[in-house]
């Protein structure tokens, strides 16, 4: 089967609350209104119409500064989130590297818990059961299979995290930032395993901020700019327009701070 992303006039609105303004005398009016007033239902768009096609072979990095809407489409390629409209059309086996501890239990044991993230990623139960001795072996964790998640300390949750998600191999690959995972000792086993595993992929796509990273792994890139796509195209092409677009961010910011001194000092004169 031939592995494929589609993406099509994809739109995705997310629901939050607005506390409505008000002016109050006291702290006992402040209180009487924090506790009365009715929050107000709206609504924000954090992508906005993207669309592009991504084919077996590519290696694709997603470029956008902090709040650009990377991550959040990277969520909605893994079926995580629903687009308010559009469509997407994946072809292949997926496995996103975004939240590791994604289908755990804090009050399960080790074991119990290879089983509930391992289902939470659709793998067959008589697969899981064949699967659990490498897991436990990759996370340097065979000792403590049968103690409650909540004992371990933060770094050996993380490793239980990334060996189940990496010990199959997937169609496609979809990752947020290039890390290393676990302790120190940890982390050049674990950059072994996702070179493999990336290498394994038919398509992966990464979002990262890392150009040279994007200059060595990728063919392609694309670019989001306040949930719109701004650019699909080969890499380097992609580099070069994402880093105009932060020198003309950065000048409009630096106009804007001049506008603000401006104002400040003629309210003083």
């Amino acid at each position: 089967m031939t592995a494929h992303i589609r993406v099509r006039d994809v739109v995705l609105d997310v629901p939050y609350f607005e506390q409505p303004a008000r002016q109050a005398q006291n702290w006992f009016g402040t209180l009487v209104s924090a506790a009365t007033a009715v929050p107000k239902r709206r609504f924000a768009r954090l992508l906005d119409g993207i669309s592009f096609d991504i084919e077996e072979g590519d290696r694709v990095v997603m470029l956008g500064r902090n709040g650009a809407g990377k991550t959040t489409m990277l969520r909605v390629l893994t079926g995580a989130f629903r687009p308010t409209s559009g469509h997407i059309d994946v072809a292949g086996s997926r496995q996103a590297l975004l939240n590791l501890s994604l289908g755990f239990s804090q009050e399960a044991t080790v074991h119990e818990n290879i089983f509930l993230r391992a289902t939470a990623m659709g793998i067959d139960a008589s697969r899981i059961r064949g699967m659990v001795g490498e897991v436990l072996d990759f996370a340097e964790l065979g000792e403590i299979e049968n103690r409650r998640l909540k004992t371990l300390s933060a770094g050996q949750r993380m490793r239980l995290g990334f060996a189940i998600s990496t010990v199959v191999q997937h169609d496609i690959m979809l990752l947020d930032e290039w890390f290393g995972a676990g302790d120190f000792g940890f982390v050049r086993k674990a950059r072994e395993r996702l070179v493999d595993r990336v290498s394994g992929s038919k398509i992966v796509v990464v979002a990262s901020h890392n150009m040279e990273l994007a200059r060595r792994m990728c063919n392609r890139g694309i670019v989001l700019h306040q949930g719109r796509l701004e650019f699909v195209g080969p890499v380097s092409e992609a580099i070069k327009f994402y880093k105009g677009l932060v020198d003309k961010s950065k000048r409009l910011q630096a106009l804007e701070l001049e506008a603000a001194i401006a104002d400040a000092a003629d309210a003083v004169d």
